[in-house]
């Protein structure tokens, strides 16, 4: 299987914790193609092949969303709930990838169908680890639904 023409849609609003998170996913090899939208609004977009996504196909949709928690304009809860509503988007694994280790947040993002919850460690060699740890078990590891 080339893992390399498999698609990841990352949010994150944050630009300091994008520019981590990216670095950190080539640095693990994930060289991926790597989609990064700002809110919740353009992962929507992005997946319903709205405005500046609309030459998307609608056909072919990520194989992993990492999904921060806390964004503006749509909220990575929101993202989430409607994904997970979406029968043609529900099988896609999604990691809230997040700052937030509150319990209230876990529990919602879980109840919603969240695969995976990460709060984000705040020293950056253990963040650089486990984003390449994310990356390598979604990407070769887990098994697709489909």
């Amino acid at each position: 299987m080339n893992y390399h023409n498999i698609e990841i849609l990352f949010v994150e609003d944050s630009a300091d914790d994008a520019a981590l998170t990216i670095r950190a996913l080539k640095k693990g090899g994930v060289t991926n193609k790597l989609h990064h939208v700002i809110n919740g609004a353009e992962a929507l977009d992005f997946l319903y092949c709205r405005g500046e996504f609309s030459s998307r196909s609608d056909q072919e949709f990520p194989k992993l969303i990492l999904l921060d928690l806390k964004m503006p304009k749509i909220s990575g809860v929101q993202v989430l709930e409607k994904i997970k509503s979406d029968p043609k988007l529900k099988s896609i694994p999604v990691v809230m990838l997040t700052s937030s280790n509150e319990g209230p947040d876990i529990e919602k993002c879980f109840s919603l169908g969240a695969n995976s919850y990460i709060v984000k460690p705040v020293d950056s060699d253990n963040f650089f680890k486990t984003v390449k740890e994310i990356g390598l078990y979604w990407m070769v590891l887990s098994q697709p639904a489909h």
